[in-house]
């Protein structure tokens, strides 16, 4: 602030109407009223603040370019102008007794001497925000359909399994059970004890209702009993309201009084105006129950007495058919077409057991005249097959003994056994590899001997190369 005075006197020292320099006695220099005022001006302009205070007077009459109105608290008070470009964006409608939360600076009108505050930003500040938090959210599941009328379910007349989420020590969930065993006492209750004030109690909400859901909940209950409407801003919250929309059983809301309205009630298939009167809107009464009772008895008793009327009659006119009088009428027929059967059948088998003995004895004789001849015809055919295979292996066996002959005198020659007859030796590692290069055994190695008729093991003292691209007589020439 200190450097905004140094350059609100700095601007006004050349001012045309102030006296210029100073006097004899080195004294300041008197200012104007217009110098002095913009001095003031230069100085105040400088300082943006951000502040809170409660409307007490508003002025925005048509044809107006700014919005004038005072925020004051208890010990003073504050005269503020917003233009309009600037009131129109902020989206707040000022009423008187609202707090707000403003930014701006302070400016003088210099023509009246007056000081006011340009508002940059006005917000609600306190319950005023919260209300206008609300509506924004309001509004905006509005248009998501959350709140259609015909998304709502209906509630189930008589619900045997009630679930209840509300605060395990509050008077609510003690007027809710008193109301249901007053009005529908068979009713099974399924309490979710949870917060229902603070941050943590929409997420507690709607834990509540999933258990009492997950326990076969036909219809649930969302309760709280009255409070301030920051004690009521937990069924304010998104989630919870998303939450009460998808349930797949109605949801019936009590809270608070009469005149508290949440966006849970809102969305809820049901909102009753108290805790009393959601459990009253679940239950039926014990004496319209009386009535329907009664109704249903008399109705039951009428179509019982007609069925077994009918009943009878059904009786009386079956017992008067010829059927029921004389049994042996319901096998009448078959019993003669069976007796028809049996007689045709007695009279063919005889005929076809003497036909089939005819064929079996003309079979038998033809049989006997052509095996004799067809046994013979095979045997000599067989006689002559068998001499035939008899000469053709004796023109190919000794071919065959020829080439068997020669194949094993190759084979003889060839084998290792007949090598090492004849003087050789084969040498083998101590894992069997044969030895080809001395590399293979070193001295003081085991070596394998196999001759013709064992095998030797030896110890290997030296071990020498001899070049074999060199006849042995050449070296020793």
């Amino acid at each position: 602030m200190a450097d905004a005075l140094e350059r609100a006197r700095a601007a006004t020292s050349g001012a045309a109407d102030a006296p210029a320099g100073s006097g004899a006695d080195g004294a300041p220099v008197a200012l104007s009223v217009s110098a002095a005022m913009a001095l003031a001006k230069g100085a105040l302009e400088g300082v943006c603040v951000r502040l809170v205070g409660e409307v007490s007077e508003v002025s925005c009459k048509p044809g107006y370019k700014a919005a004038y109105f005072t925020v004051k608290d208890k010990g003073a008070s504050l005269p503020c102008m917003m233009w309009n470009n600037r009131y129109e964006k902020s989206g707040v409608r000022l009423a008187v007794g609202q707090l707000v939360e403003l930014t701006g600076r302070f400016t003088l009108y210099a023509a009246k001497g007056r000081m006011n505050f340009d508002v940059f930003s006005v917000e609600l500040a306190g319950e005023g925000r919260l209300r206008q938090q609300v509506a924004e959210l309001a509004r905006r599941l509005e248009v998501e359909g959350l709140m259609a009328a015909e998304r709502k379910q209906p509630l189930p007349p008589y619900p045997l399994t009630v679930g209840l989420v509300t605060s395990p020590r509050g008077a609510a969930v003690h007027d809710v059970l008193r109301t249901l065993r007053r009005r529908f006492p068979v009713a099974r209750v399924l309490l979710a004890g949870v917060p229902v004030e603070g941050s943590q109690a929409p997420a507690g909400i709607v834990e509540g209702m999933r258990q009492v859901l997950r326990g076969g909940a036909e219809v649930i209950l969302v309760v709280r009993g009255g409070g301030s409407f920051e004690d009521l801003m937990p069924f304010n919250d998104e989630g919870l309201a998303r939450a009460i929309s998808k349930c797949p059983v109605p949801v019936v809301t009590g809270i608070g009084h009469e005149p508290d309205t949440s966006i849970a009630d809102m969305v809820a298939d049901v909102r009753a105006s108290t805790p009393t009167a959601a459990a009253e809107a679940v239950s039926p009464a014990r004496e319209s129950l009386e009535h329907l009772f009664e109704a249903r008895a008399r109705s039951l008793s009428s179509c019982a007495g007609r069925a077994v009327e009918r009943a009878a009659s059904d009786v009386r006119r079956c017992a008067t058919r010829p059927l029921f009088r004389d049994a042996n009428l319901l096998f009448a027929a078959e019993a003669q077409g069976l007796d028809l059967a049996a007689e045709r059948l007695f009279r063919a088998i005889p005929a076809n057991l003497d036909r089939d003995r005819d064929r079996l004895a003309r079979g038998r004789e033809r049989l006997a005249r052509v095996m004799p001849v067809h046994a013979e015809r095979e045997r000599v055919r067989m006689e002559r097959q068998r001499d035939r295979l008899a000469a053709a292996g004796g023109f190919l066996v000794p071919r065959f003994e020829q080439q068997a002959g020669l194949a094993a005198a190759r084979l003889h020659d060839l084998s290792p056994l007949a090598v090492l007859a004849r003087g050789y030796a084969v040498a083998r590692t101590s894992d069997g590899a044969v030895l080809r290069r001395v590399e293979q055994a070193p001295a003081g190695s085991l070596v394998d001997v196999a001759v013709s008729n064992g095998e030797l093991t030896c110890r290997v003292e030296d071990a020498r190369r001899i070049d074999m691209s060199v006849e042995p007589w050449e070296e020793s020439a």
